[in-house]
């Protein structure tokens, strides 16, 4: 089994470390695993094989593509391998991965117009992790970029970097103090997500009629500017408290999710805007909503 390599998204300035798990082409994500053991990336097939097919089932139709393959003598299927990306359900699910080579042929065997608009796009980002590796600020400015071409204003984007920050030191004091990353940061998070929207993340997300798409990256500046404010609280008192362990860390995260609670009931009041909102910014649909550039 290849060794993953668990990246976290940080963009600061002075310390930017890895890049997002997922890369867009013409808006579309692809999801991604850093392999450590070979130094490359790894692409979801399923995710490919929709964009090329345009198929309304991507699934099936990859599975009836690699068994043409297997039969057809091809290496292939062979060469993709298991690995865990993060699913529509918001869980970590194993699926077909295959590396830069491997995609190339399987390209090959699916009559596309975008097939080659998407290999010149492949080699692109297929390789440019050993690049940030060199350069880590290249990945904050890839981040930059895919917002720009998303339509997200420059206070948008700032305001979305800031409070990535913050959830990294969040996680980081977690990672420290005996909470197992994945499902137990997963529930800890929407206990403070739950306490100061009174939404589960999930809610949160139908509320703005997403399916595999970030939530943050839809949240309009007040949301993210008031998840960030529950966050940073939830660091704060958890190292006050000297939280560890999960049980220790939920009160913590209740009480950080409280505080940005607090402050938005006193917003909503004093504006009598609402902070939690079912505006998207989802391309190609009659509800897309840009924020304006107030920067």
């Amino acid at each position: 089994m290849l060794k993953q390599k668990k990246e976290k998204i940080i963009f600061s300035s002075q310390e930017p470390r890895a890049p997002k798990s997922s890369v867009l082409f013409e808006r579309i994500p692809v999801r991604r695993v850093w392999v450590e053991k070979e130094e490359k990336w790894y692409f979801s097939v399923v995710d490919v094989v929709g964009i090329l097919s345009q198929s309304a089932d991507p699934r099936n139709y990859w599975k009836v593509l690699k068994n043409r393959l297997k039969k057809d003598g091809s290496e292939v299927v062979t060469n993709c391998n298991r690995l865990k990306l993060l699913a529509q359900d918001g869980k970590m699910r194993l699926t077909d991965a295959a590396d830069v080579e491997t995609l190339l042929r399987i390209i090959q065997s699916i009559p596309s117009p975008k097939a080659e608009p998407f290999k010149r796009w492949l080699a692109r980002v297929g390789y440019e992790r050993l690049k940030e590796t060199i350069d880590p600020e290249l990945a904050v400015n890839r981040a930059r970029r895919n917002w720009q071409t998303l339509g997200r204003s420059g206070k948008w984007i700032e305001q979305r970097m800031r409070g990535q920050e913050i959830r990294n030191k969040l996680t980081d004091y977690w990672s420290k103090s005996n909470v197992q990353e994945g499902a137990e940061y997963a529930k800890l998070t929407d206990i403070i997500h739950k306490e100061w929207t009174d939404l589960t993340t999930r809610e949160h997300k139908n509320l703005k009629r997403l399916k595999t798409e970030n939530l943050r990256d839809n949240m309009e500046e007040a949301e993210l500017l008031f998840t960030a404010l529950a966050e940073l609280s939830t660091t704060n008192i958890a190292k006050k408290d000297q939280s560890k362990g999960y049980n220790e860390n939920a009160v913590s995260a209740q009480k950080g999710g409280g505080v940005s609670k607090r402050a938005r009931n006193d917003y909503e009041l004093q504006t009598g805007q609402k902070v939690v909102t079912g505006e998207n910014f989802l391309p190609n649909t009659e509800q897309v909503k840009r924020i304006k550039n107030n920067s």
